[in-house]
């Protein structure tokens, strides 16, 4: 079983007070996205457990995330002794490419958009009504704002496929409406759709804490450095569920894409003993 040394210091209030501490839940996808899914080997329970409490996480809220991700399909055990190790299942694979890609688009200035937005009104019956929540959710996450009721837009319409399949899966295609296009001068200006769609003084403000927060990150050591790495990869992996990615020529010099470039140089830069520390820890 590994063998982990002893914490050496209180990290989520020395090094990462101010970042939002997540869900054990949230904290476990990160780590399995970004220290087991590189390496493709399997993790064991008390490595995962070590993590998850050094992030703050109490050990049985741990172990509680560790069964629920299992009953999820996201991962599947294998008992050696009387450890038992994990691996990752296709399924959560499958959903760490996808989404990893939507993650690190969040730095993409997004600069060749051509005016066309991609437009749906969708009708939703009573009978499909709890299709709306992962309908809602499925839009936001594909960049979508809601200017008005029953009205979703978003300038990526390379998006469409994306879409569609989701509208299939929920039954709701023969509901909806969609059309492609420029915003008309006789209409509400594009200025006021954007403001109107989407809760951008909210997210610029939760952005600006974030760098705040990474103005005070200094680990000093590698356990600390790991559990900074984790808190900061969680955090930029929640943006798209809010960020639409606008392109420069709405919102230019935007503070989501300057996060996400520091982010990505903060990764870039703790990675490699992120990525030892975590191999000693996970050493039978």
């Amino acid at each position: 079983m590994p063998t982990p040394g002893a914490l050496e210091t209180s990290p989520r209030e020395s090094v990462d007070s101010t970042l939002t501490h997540g869900s054990a839940r949230s904290l476990l996808i990160t780590i399995l996205g970004e220290l087991v899914w590189p390496t493709g080997q399997p993790v064991w329970t008390s490595t995962l457990v070590y993590v998850l409490k050094g992030l703050g996480i109490e050990e049985q809220t741990a172990r509680q995330a560790i069964a629920r991700a299992s009953a999820s399909g996201w991962i599947t055990p294998e008992r050696q002794g009387r450890e038992v190790r994990w691996t990752l299942t296709d399924k959560l694979v499958h959903i760490f490419e996808t989404g990893s890609r939507r993650v690190y688009s969040l730095s993409d200035p997004f600069t060749g958009w051509d005016g066309t937005w991609l437009a749906l009104w969708t009708i939703i019956p009573q009978s499909l009504r709890r299709s709306r929540r992962p309908l809602y959710a499925g839009l936001t996450w594909a960049g979508f704002g809601n200017p008005v009721p029953g009205l979703w837009l978003t300038p990526h319409v390379e998006r469409s496929d994306e879409v569609g399949r989701l509208l299939e899966t929920l039954g709701l295609k023969q509901y909806t409406f969609a059309f492609t296009g420029n915003v008309g001068a006789i209409g509400i200006p594009q200025e006021e759709i954007v403001e109107r769609g989407w809760d951008l003084a909210t997210l610029r403000s939760r952005y600006e804490q974030v760098w705040e927060a990474m103005d005070a990150l200094h680990p000093a050591d590698a356990n600390e450095t790991l559990f900074a790495h984790i808190r900061v990869i969680s955090e930029w992996q929640e943006f798209p569920r809010a960020d639409p990615q606008l392109p420069e020529a709405i919102l230019p010099d935007w503070v989501g894409r300057r996060v996400a470039r520091r982010i990505e140089a903060l990764r870039a830069q703790w990675t490699p003993v992120v990525r030892r520390r975590f191999a000693e820890i996970n050493t039978p």
